[in-house]
């Protein structure tokens, strides 16, 4: 069992009173994690500010050092993080060892991009009120870095923001997810024991609101870089003050699917899309809207590749889908099924829920109205929605608060056009599922899925500032 340590910049700190993790699978305890209080966070943002002063300096060279040694390291002990991760948050061991895999991309892309953060020259006498100087613009890091991160992709998410905010010069306090406290720990212990490490320049806090409420209000940090649910990222605007604030929020992705879609392909792709991490993913589809002409036979075609994924151990190599975070999420998740059952949509599959395990949930002929289809639900839940075409289909998908990804499935070159420009969202997939996200593609939201960009190179310029420069 690992216990998780609180780092107080490169120092070890022990804790006497220590919270238990269990795992959601079986409920055994799978890892300890220190309890922290303000005073934890106060002490951590300090030594922050105090290192970055000592070594803001640090040569670019051994920052990307420090980078790829930790992506070697994470290489070599993969299956420990890939357990760790299927122990601490339930997700199906084929499924965290991708993540681990991701995560050492993240961070080697992050090195990679390193060396090409700059700035570039401009020319003062281009205006008749100018004249000629030497004026650039650089890139300079933004000081000390809050870094707070969810339990759905407990590594991959911390290394996209641990990685570009540390090779970019900042110092960084992070709090890791209370469900994966040694997930965190083990990824900061490789980042603080590597021999490129920058002396004091990441600390480790864990908790929950009190810690994170004392990092995000101090007037330390220049930066919050947060990933989580709707309702913390408004707490964090209102408290953050004047600081430059990233926020990954949640989603409520959508699909269309055109009459001249490949029914099978798409329903075989929104299978995955919608039930992929027990549905605990931002960009899990939740709504797809289907052409009338097809709606039916889209309808039979999901059902079947839907009853081919597995439920269960997620110890287990072929196990699809795991258990949900917490029961409660699972009891949630049966009554938002059972409210749209009673307000008239038709279950395509009988709604079944065991413990903290809800098997997948494909309801039909959902409506507007349907909180299951206005809300992010977070669980392996998907709604089916007849539509006439494209036209009625985008301004359902655009009538949501949310805008992280959509997509479409057609061969029709015009719609497509049509859809990157009129879709309201960060990121449009064309022919395959919103779910799709690759790391190195700028990745974020619109309108309550957040503000800012995560993905290496353009999470490098989110955690710089611009430094103007004239020589006269």
């Amino acid at each position: 069992m690992v216990e998780a340590k609180v780092y107080i910049g490169s120092t070890p700190i022990k804790k006497e009173e220590l919270i238990e993790r269990r795992s959601p699978f079986n409920e055994k305890v799978v890892s300890l994690a220190p309890k922290c209080d303000a005073s934890d966070a106060k002490k951590a943002l300090e030594v922050a500010k105090k290192a970055f002063e000592k070594h803001k300096f640090t040569p670019l060279a051994q920052r990307i050092a420090w980078l790829r040694d930790v992506a070697a390291k994470l290489a070599e002990q993969k299956e420990e993080f890939a357990l760790m991760i299927t122990k601490e948050v339930g997700k199906p061991i084929a499924f965290s060892r991708v993540e681990v895999d991701r995560a050492i991309e993240t961070i080697t892309l992050t090195a990679d991009y390193a060396a090409y953060l700059n700035g570039e020259t401009i020319n003062t006498d281009a205006t008749p009120s100018g004249r000629r100087t030497m004026s650039f613009y650089k890139r300079v890091p933004v000081g000390v870095v809050v870094a707070i991160t969810p339990f759905n992709f407990p590594l991959n998410l911390s290394a996209h923001k641990l990685a570009p905010a540390l090779v970019a010069g900042n110092a960084v306090v992070y709090k890791p997810t209370p469900e994966a406290p040694a997930t965190g720990y083990m990824l900061a212990k490789l980042f603080i024991e590597s021999e490129h490490a920058v002396p004091d320049m990441l600390s480790v806090v864990y908790g929950d609101a009190e810690v994170g409420s004392a990092l995000v209000s101090s007037e330390i940090p220049r930066k919050i870089s947060f990933t989580g649910s709707v309702p913390v990222g408004k707490i964090i605007m209102k408290n953050a003050g004047i600081k430059k604030v990233s926020l990954e929020l949640g989603g409520n992705a959508a699909t269309f699917i055109d009459k001249n879609a490949d029914i099978k392909a798409a329903a075989a792709r929104c299978a995955v899309g919608a039930f992929v991490n027990s549905g605990q993913v931002c960009i899990s589809l939740q709504r797809i809207y289907v052409h009338e002409e097809i709606y039916e036979a889209f309808g039979k075609a999901l059902v079947e590749d839907t009853k081919k994924l597995k439920v269960g151990d997620p110890y287990e190599p072929d196990t699809f889908m795991g258990p949900l975070i917490t029961e409660e999420a699972a009891l949630r998740a049966e009554r938002w099924v059972k409210s749209a059952i009673e307000a008239g949509a038709r279950p395509l599959l009988e709604p079944k829920r065991e413990g903290r395990y809800f098997h997948p949930a494909i309801l039909a002929d959902v409506t507007d109205e349907m909180e299951i289809v206005c809300e992010e639900v977070f669980a392996p839940i998907v709604s089916l929605v007849k539509v006439s075409g494209y036209d009625e289909a985008i301004k359902k998908m655009n009538d949501s608060p949310y805008g992280l990804q959509f997509s479409i499935f057609t061969k029709d070159i015009e719609l497509i056009k049509r859809f990157v420009d009129e879709a309201e969202a960060g990121g449009v997939v064309v022919n395959d599922i919103p779910t799709l996200r690759f790391d190195i593609q700028p990745y974020g939201g619109v309108k309550y899925s957040g503000i800012g960009r995560e993905g290496p190179k353009f999470a490098l310029e989110d955690f710089t500032e611009i430094k103007s420069v004239v020589i006269v």
